[in-house]
């Protein structure tokens, strides 16, 4: 299967949809993207994970890579992760719970509620 970033802009926020899988092979492709957006003074990011199927642990690094890297620029940082997604729910989701590291993010159910100020991210 392939694997797409798409951006886009909505209000202060940068989106960043992920498709497929998100690997040793592909990682880099996202932490490339993500370094754009900063390098272009955008420090509000969301990245959309629910079209991502598969996760591993390079992919986790790229993912606190990013938050490392949008907070020291006083950024902000949120993914989206629904709760359904494929047959059981977001992958990613279950790999950062898994690992104990999905409490480092603020995590919302879709890109309407994360651009929102008013919606708070999902609980832990």
């Amino acid at each position: 299967m392939a694997f797409y970033v798409i951006g886009d802009e909505q209000g202060d926020w940068t989106v960043l949809s992920v498709s497929g899988e998100l690997d040793l092979v592909t990682s880099p492709v996202l932490r490339q993207r993500v370094h754009d957006v900063v390098a272009d003074g955008r420090h509000s990011l969301v990245l959309d994970l629910s079209e991502v199927f598969f996760c591993d642990s390079s992919g986790v690094g790229v993912l606190i890579a990013s938050r490392r890297l949008i907070r020291s620029c006083q950024g902000s940082l949120r993914l989206i992760l629904p709760a359904q997604g494929a047959e059981d729910g977001s992958h990613v989701n279950r790999v950062l719970g898994a690992l104990g590291v999905r409490r480092l993010f603020d995590v919302y159910a879709d890109v309407e509620d994360a651009v929102t100020e008013q919606a708070g991210p999902l609980s832990a």
